[in-house]
């Protein structure tokens, strides 16, 4: 007789939000281009638990929309970062490695190869999310797995209506 086997994992995503969405932008060559995060996370997690879904922004501006989707669907947080995410996403990491199974980052930073490097040596096991079009090869190569976002996982914002009123100019 076999025994079901059931795994139990727990992951953490951990978004550099600057990245995900240039990279997106830039495939998408438009940008009012998004992440489908409801379409997207289920994907990356598999039959995996969600341990904790960390946005890491650059700036002070940041989408009160965003904010609440990703609180309200994933218990998520945006943190915003004085300049790139690198620092604070890595602290992030690190502070997490001993309390969950996987951690996804998503980008297709080579800077952040160091970071996948210490946490598989701490036992983690450490994914990417990034479109493959700008990738770096020596994160894929370094990474556990690779999981490439493509055109289902994206969404197009609809563009802004002008409140410019049109000025009549004598002749």
């Amino acid at each position: 007789m076999s025994e079901e086997i059931i795994i139990n994992q727990s992951v953490a995503i951990l978004v550099d939000g600057n990245n995900i969405e240039r990279s997106i932008h830039t495939e998408a060559n438009n940008s009012n281009t998004m992440l489908n995060f409801d379409q997207l996370i289920p994907k990356l997690l598999g039959n995996r638990a969600l341990n904790r879904l960390i946005y890491f922004r650059e700036g002070t501006h940041i989408s009160n929309k965003l904010k609440e989707r990703l609180h309200e669907n994933y218990h998520g947080s945006v943190i915003p970062c004085h300049k790139s995410a690198d620092i604070p996403l890595s602290i992030k990491a690190m502070q997490l490695a001993s309390k969950v199974d996987t951690i996804i980052i998503m980008s297709g930073d080579s800077d952040y190869m160091e970071l996948v490097k210490h946490l598989k040596a701490e036992g983690v096991r450490v994914e990417t999310a990034s479109v493959k079009s700008t990738t770096s090869q020596l994160l894929i190569e370094t990474a556990d797995f690779c999981h490439f976002i493509t055109k289902e996982s994206w969404f197009h914002l609809k563009p802004a209506r002008s409140t410019k009123k049109k000025v009549k100019t004598a002749k």
